[in-house]
């Protein structure tokens, strides 16, 4: 393989642009990284492959991921409603469990994905606690943050099978490419399929109102899922306060009183 540009990098990892002996384009990720870290984010493309279009994983080792090159173009309407069916049937595909038979990572943090038997004792348990203990937050912050949890079972909808989500589907994760969309870095695991959608709405997406709509029109989502919002958002908003600090506390603890309000 031959690097034909450099990427910068990012949590520490270095990214470059590559063409192997065939020809074809790829992209490169190395550097030290966790234990697994990129065995975990290369066993969750290919689970999200048989459904939904991502990079092909063409080399995974304790210190490279090698990816096959996606040649991006700007977003459109045509676009986003394409997403959105797509992404429909990638949560439609299941998961065995609430969790996966892999380590999670979410950047370079750890994720325990071992399994749980309903989605609000998996959140709280391995998603929301754990990383409100890596905060550092205020007591009285961690205070409120623990009543919401505590009323996750009452306020998480309707109980629902396992959806195969990307797990941290921001907008910097979904590349328009194709004439849809190809979805990177995930942090996949069987989960609540509105927490992909909640992602998406976190930091904003292109024509996010398109994506929905045509994927409501593929799979009708449950009575009172734009309420619930917040709720899926308590996990990204605190992993953004562990990575990133304090700027991110009054987004979570605005997240936090409407979960407590609902």
């Amino acid at each position: 393989m031959r690097f034909t540009e450099d990427l910068g990098s990012s949590h520490g990892w270095r990214l470059r642009r590559g063409v192997l002996d065939d020809g074809r384009e790829v992209f490169a990720k190395s550097g030290t990284a966790s234990s697994g870290v990129f065995a975990s984010e290369a066993a969750g493309l290919r689970w999200l492959g048989e459904a939904i279009a991502v990079p092909e994983v063409i080399e995974v080792g304790p210190g490279r991921l090698v990816l096959s090159w996606v040649r991006q173009e700007p977003p459109g309407a045509v676009a986003a409603e394409r997403f959105g069916r797509a992404l429909a049937r990638l949560h439609r595909a299941g998961a065995p469990a609430f969790g996966a038979p892999w380590p999670g990572f979410i950047a370079e943090l750890p994720m325990d994905n071992s399994a749980a038997d309903d989605w609000p004792s998996f959140y709280a348990s391995r998603r929301v606690l754990p990383f409100l203990r890596m905060a550092r937050l205020p007591a009285s912050d961690v205070a409120l943050v623990e009543r919401a949890v505590e009323r996750f079972a009452e306020v998480a909808g309707p109980a629902a099978a396992p959806a195969r989500i990307h797990g941290d589907l921001w907008s910097g994760n979904v590349l328009w490419s194709g004439g849809s969309a190809v979805l990177i870095d995930p942090a996949a695991h069987g989960g609540h399929r509105e927490t992909d959608l909640a992602m998406l709405e976190l930091f904003g997406l292109p024509y996010l109102d398109r994506v929905l709509g045509a994927y409501r029109e593929e799979w009708a989502l449950a009575e009172g899922w734009r309420e619930r919002v917040p709720l899926h958002q308590l996990h990204p908003l605190l992993v953004h306060v562990v990575l990133f600090g304090g700027g991110y506390r009054e987004s979570l603890m605005g997240a936090v009183r409407r979960v407590l309000a609902l």
